[in-house]
């Protein structure tokens, strides 16, 4: 599996952005996806998850409230909406495909990942 992300950019806060992860094929039959990010000289942190269904997402509690990350299945892609942006957003982005069904926050839970979309909040 093969993902792109794509949607990042330069954005000042207050805004919005959206972005998209596409995988190249149908990510199976019953695996969750997931947002991560990683800001310069921080470790990769969770951002948002969604079971295989689209029924059932988790959020980091940094971003809960902002952030919205839904899925096509038809189109085998991910996409996070990102609301009310400020500085401590600026990272890149990355999409990530589970091992499981079920949404997880830990890296670990993951075996596929896309290359990154970089987000930059000026303020």
């Amino acid at each position: 599996v093969q993902l792109q992300a794509s949607g990042g950019g330069l954005v000042q806060a207050g805004g919005s952005l959206r972005l998209s992860c596409t995988a190249s094929r149908r990510t199976g039959s019953n695996n969750a996806m997931g947002w991560f990010r990683q800001a310069p000289g921080k470790e990769r942190e969770f951002v948002a998850t969604i079971g295989w269904r689209g029924s059932s997402t988790q959020y980091a509690d940094s971003v809960k409230g902002r952030f919205t990350i839904v899925r096509d299945n038809a189109k085998n892609t991910v996409y996070l909406q990102m609301n009310s942006l400020n500085s401590e957003d600026t990272a890149v982005y990355y999409c990530a495909v589970a091992r499981g069904s079920s949404g997880s926050s830990y890296i670990e839970d993951y075996n596929y990942w896309g290359q990154g979309t970089l987000v930059t909040v000026s303020s």
